[in-house]
């Protein structure tokens, strides 16, 4: 029978769980989930960006409009409290979108639930900035 001290007995079972736990989470996962999307990354500023409620429908209408179906993922921000100098948190909103390819970004343009968001809640923004960006090569 092969005796191990105690020390040797953590020190390979901690080895054994970090490299189970690396293979169940490749570190390419990321980066494989949006090889060769296409990002759409809208910023919107508030007329009114004291307004809660103003924010608190926009934030809504964003919800709704992650049902369109050519959406793969998005996400919804707000400025993070970082401050460098090339650092914009002037805007009040940021609506990230990620499509399989820019067919499905421009059919999410043209798709009603797009067309009633901004019917709805255009009303709220002074201004909106979009960066579209696909990998190069």
């Amino acid at each position: 029978m092969d005796t191990k001290t105690r020390r040797e007995f953590i020190s390979e079972t901690g080895r054994a769980t970090v490299m189970g736990g690396l293979g169940a989470f490749p570190a390419a996962t990321w980066e494989n989930q949006l090889a060769h999307k296409f990002i759409h990354h809208v910023f919107f500023w508030l007329k009114h960006p004291e307004s809660s409620e103003d924010k608190k429908k926009l934030l809504a209408g964003l919800h709704k409009l992650s049902s369109v179906k050519t959406i793969r993922m998005f996400q919804i921000g707000v400025p993070a409290a970082t401050k460098r100098d090339v650092i914009d948190t002037t805007y009040s909103v940021s609506w990230l979108l990620v499509f399989d390819n820019p067919e499905d970004q421009e059919r999410y343009q043209k798709d009603p639930v797009h067309l009633k968001f901004v019917e709805e809640c255009s009303m709220l923004w002074e201004k909106v900035v979009v960066y579209d960006a696909v990998e190069e090569g």
